[in-house]
């Protein structure tokens, strides 16, 4: 399951072990709802203990980026270790500035 924290309009959402296909599925809903009733200004996405992410990961921070966005915030994507690095780096999601 993932951990979430929300302080000063900030919501922080840790994420953990892998994320593939139907983890990553189960982790949109944790997200989504939190975003639909907090309406945060910002959400924090903490990969700091993430092992393992495949191109469902990288879905999952597109619609996230979009799903906050739509409330008038924005996203950030912290910590995020050095083998998952460059896959997003590939994806072109370093582009959208979330760093």
């Amino acid at each position: 399951m993932v951990q979430t924290d929300y302080k000063n309009d900030i919501l922080t959402v840790y994420l953990k072990g892998e994320i593939d296909h139907n983890r990553a599925a189960d982790i949109r809903v944790t997200i989504d709802s939190r975003i639909n009733s907090l309406r945060p200004k910002k959400l924090e996405l903490d990969f700091s203990k993430v092992s393992f992410m495949d191109s469902s990961g990288i879905g999952l921070i597109m619609g996230r980026y979009r799903a906050v966005g739509l409330v008038g915030g924005e996203l950030k994507i912290k910590n995020v270790p050095e083998n998952l690095s460059r896959i997003i780096e590939l994806s072109g999601i370093t582009s959208l500035g979330v760093f």
